[in-house]
């Protein structure tokens, strides 16, 4: 069989993982949907399996469905839509579709829809599996959620082709528990049109520089409690504004609003896309991501991208990021995080330095061109290299997954 070349003809290329590539539901989604939609202005021929069912955050946040979109292929898989399940199924669902298609790169996102990444190699696929974090650590799952996502893991490492990280910690990680190298390819920004504050004024009452910042899923592991304590601490008359919704997680999201009573400053406007999202970011005065966990935020990458002023916690994943362009606390320290919030409202021309930084520093750093571009090269690699004889890469049907 003749080799492919590098940009020969179009690859066939698999996605799976993700909840809805066209719904901005996480960071995965958006990953995916810029990869989805940019290799396939590049000619290659892309399928998207889809989860069935509604938007995480509410059936009103449904995007149109659609078999194609972009010049991407939609397919919507069969999902079981209750708690700790729906990814489950369908990544099953997505796998097998997978390996009975004719793909030349099937490519999963996240590791616990990696747990199936054997299926399509035992069918002779090239598998790229995407880890966005170590999400057994993830506070919101359960013991056997956890275990499922930990298998997945170890799956990618025995079977997968190639693994793409998007952090030197889990780069380590991966080389010192299991062996494998994997390859760092950082998630992307575009540098955006800056809105003028006009949705937000009419639906949440807020003006340019007239409140913080946290937009992302309202889940455990973002530090929300901690931001919700410091915030109280802080003399101002800025608002706390707390954009996002729940993931899984409608208790915890009950908790922070109960957590936030007695302090009209602090707003949930619930889950934002689109016009009002970009509004959120161009008119914030400060953005906060106080997470104890990440795997690279592309939320810190977005509100640099607007210029916004930004607050983080002291995790390698935030501070490889912003480097020196952004004040840094220690994770979990409300009142570190609290002095450095009230430092930064007390002080507007540290703030507007901070801002002047920002966009140029993070859309030189960061590119989804330079992403899509480093993928790419990495998808031709991996089909014309034949890895048959590395044990991490081959199934046959005897093997215990």
């Amino acid at each position: 069989m003749k080799e492919k070349k590098y940009g020969d003809y179009p690859l066939r290329i698999a996605y799976l993982g993700h909840k809805n590539c066209l719904e901005r539901s996480g960071g995965i989604e958006v990953v995916v949907y810029e990869l989805a939609t940019r290799m396939a202005a590049q000619g290659h021929k892309v399928t998207c399996y889809n989860r069935s069912g509604h938007h995480v955050s509410g059936s009103e946040f449904d995007a149109v469905k659609r078999k194609f979109y972009k010049g991407v292929r939609l397919k919507y898989v069969l999902t079981v839509r209750r708690r700790g399940l729906a990814a489950m199924t369908s990544s099953i669902s997505a796998a097998f579709c997978a390996a009975v298609g004719k793909y030349d790169i099937v490519h999963f996102h996240a590791e616990g829809p990696a747990s199936m990444c054997w299926l399509p190699k035992l069918f002779g696929k090239k598998i790229i599996v995407t880890i966005h974090g170590l999400d057994w650590q993830r506070q919101k799952w359960g013991k056997y959620a956890s275990q499922y996502i930990m298998q997945g893991e170890r799956c990618a490492a025995k079977y997968a082709d190639e693994i793409i990280v998007l952090s030197k910690d889990v780069q380590n990680y991966f080389r010192n528990t299991y062996g494998r190298n994997t390859k760092l390819i950082p998630n992307g920004v575009d540098r955006p049109v800056i809105r003028e504050a006009d949705l937000i004024v009419k639906q949440f009452h807020l003006m340019k520089d007239d409140y913080l910042l946290f937009l992302g899923r309202l889940v455990p592991e973002k530090g929300l409690s901690c931001l919700i304590q410091a915030f109280r601490k802080v003399k101002t008359t800025k608002k706390l504004v707390i954009a996002g919704g729940a993931s899984d997680t409608d208790t915890f999201a009950k908790e922070l609003k109960y957590a936030a009573q007695g302090d009209e400053r602090i707003l949930f406007t619930g889950f934002v896309q689109g016009p009002l999202m970009e509004e959120l970011y161009s008119n914030a005065y400060t953005y906060v991501l106080p997470s104890d966990l990440e795997g690279m935020p592309l939320s810190l990458l977005e509100a640099m991208s607007y210029g916004n002023c930004c607050v983080v916690s002291d995790i390698s994943e935030c501070v490889d990021v912003v480097c020196d362009k952004a004040m840094v606390f220690a994770r979990g320290d409300a009142s570190a995080l609290a002095d450095c919030l009230q430092k930064l409202c007390d002080d507007e021309k540290l703030t507007v330095k901070y801002k002047a930084e920002a966009a140029d520093f993070i859309c030189g750093k960061y590119s989804w061109n330079d992403m899509v571009q480093r993928t790419e090269k990495l998808y031709w690699d991996t089909f014309n290299h034949n890895r048959s004889n590395n044990s991490h890469c081959s199934v046959s049907k005897g093997d215990s997954v």
